[in-house]
Order: structure tokens, then sequence, then C-alpha cells
């Protein structure tokens, strides 16, 4: 028996990274249809070799974490790639998505593409937005893929790690991994004048070797609801929230109407951003008018 790591699957194949950096191509078993099993792209696996360097899959070991879309497990951060313009960065959506990586444990590093083409004033409202995610405890990076700046300061955080890239078409996901890794010459999308974003250049779920870590390219977030989250929990995907919310004075509080809420006091003071409440209660809206799901 061998264990190893899905780096990629595709076509019912699934290609196995082993400890000896093989990569071994493997079927899965038919037990796995029958206990409605299907291995993702970053599960350790137990694989038998078969003739001809290839194998089939035993078993999948237990995941720490899993995406449904894009199909990925283990992982341990995600880069959310948003770009300062070209489409313009925005606040609310990248909200979206840092809330869906916080549920799903994982740790988010904020990246922040094309700074290149920003003049002064553009440059400065972004490095605003910049200071107050990274009081609010997140990894902030600003980059250009065309200048090479800030890429030194991504590589960092990929040693050792399993990481995804994510964020909406168009902002510069692709750019990125190839100034990371030029060899790759992964396909870059022009953004179209008329919808203002591009159009997918990635079709499936790959993890590439870069600096010492893995990194997945991934075709997009194809959801971005709430549908797994409770209204209760939503303030642990706020980390400034999270640290205020055990100085209100009732016990889950939602911070919307309760009187002596640490969290609406921290806001009225500027010291959370209005747009981080506001995107806040527009979630927190969200989840509450969710259709339940039988």
């Amino acid at each position: 028996m061998h264990e190893g790591k899905i780096v990629k699957a595709l076509s019912g194949f699934y290609y196995v990274l082993t400890d000896q950096n093989e990569i071994i191509e493997c079927r899965g078993r038919g037990v796995f249809r029958k206990h409605k099993i299907t291995p993702l792209v970053g599960d350790y696996v137990v694989f038998q070799l078969e003739s001809g360097q290839k194998g089939y899959i035993l078993e999948v070991k237990e995941r720490k974490n899993m995406l449904i879309r894009p199909p990925i497990s283990n992982v341990d951060q995600a880069i959310l790639v948003f770009s300062a313009t070209e489409p313009d960065f925005s606040p609310s959506l990248l909200d979206r998505f840092l809330v869906l990586i916080e549920s799903n444990c994982i740790k988010p590093v904020i990246c922040i593409t094309k700074i290149d083409l920003l003049d002064e004033d553009e440059l400065a409202k972004i490095k605003r937005y910049a200071n107050d995610y990274e009081n609010a405890g997140y990894p902030v990076l600003l980059t250009s893929a065309e200048t090479g700046e800030g890429i030194e300061k991504v590589r960092e955080y990929l040693k050792g790690k399993t990481s995804v890239f994510a964020g909406q078409s168009g902002v510069g996901k692709s750019s990125m991994l190839n100034a990371l890794r030029p060899e790759l010459e992964l396909k870059t999308a022009d953004i179209s004048s008329h919808l203002g974003r591009g159009k997918h250049t990635t079709r499936h779920v790959e993890l590439i070797e870069i600096d010492g870590g893995l990194v997945a390219d991934t075709p997009g977030f194809s959801s971005l609801d709430f549908q797994s989250l409770n209204a209760e929990d939503l303030d642990s995907c706020f980390p400034e929230m999270a640290r205020l919310s055990n100085q209100c004075k009732f016990r889950g509080c939602l911070h919307m109407g309760e009187p002596q809420c640490a969290v609406k006091k921290a806001v009225e003071k500027g010291e959370i951003p209005q747009y981080r409440y506001d995107h806040y209660q527009l979630f927190l809206q969200e989840i509450k008018d969710r259709k339940p799901r039988y």
C-alpha cells in the first residue's frame, strides 16, 4: 500500500503525488460510488499500485475541510485575489468571499492586484481599505504581476502550505501565478469592456507546486451564498466583531437592535468601518431569508 495526495482530478482519473515526488495515475474503487464518496483534489489517500505505474485508490483519509465549488479539500489558506481596478475593487464581494472562506475554517490572505494601474488618489483609497482589513486581522498584500511588486511577499505565504487562489474572473489570478512561476504559461483572459469582467480561463482544479507549497488555480466559486452558515455564527466570520461579541450584554447578540451591543458601539466610534457592518447586516438578512433545505 502507498499513500499520497491528489493533486489533479480529470475525466475519472486521480493524479496522486507521493512522498517520493512521483505522480501516479489512479482510478477510484467502485466502493466509493457505493458509499457516495468522491475523492477530491487535496485528499490524502491510500492507493495500491497496479502494473505500469498505475493504481487504485483504496481509502480517502479524513479531511480537515472541504469546498464544494470548487471541489477541493485540506486547504490551509485562500489567497483572495481582488483587482484594484479593471474590474474595480469591491469590498462587498471581498467580504462575501471572506465569510465563505472563514466559515470553512480556511485562513484568508487578501491580495490586491493591478496597483500599477492606479493614480495617486486611487492608490491612497486602496491603501485605506487595506488598512481597514489589516486592522480587522487579515494579511493584505498589494501587488502587480506586471511590475513584480509584492510578488516576493506572496511567495513567503505559499511555502509549505496548500493554497487556493480565488476571486472573481478577470482580476489577474492566472497572471499572478505566471509571475510566481513563469513556465506555467497559464492562459489569461482579456477584460470584456461590455461586462467589465473577464472569462474564466481555468477549467479544472489542479494543485501546482510553487515555492515549496501547493497552489490551486480554481475555476472560481460558482456559488457565493451562505447555505451552511447560521445567523448566530455569522459574526465569527468577521474577526473584529468576533473579538467584541463576548462584551455584548446578551449572549447570542446578533448586533442589530439589541441594547448594550459592543459591536454597534465600535461601529459608532469608527473602530469598525461602517461598510463592514453594513455588509454584515446584509448577509445576516440573506441568511434569515434563506429558504429551508430538506
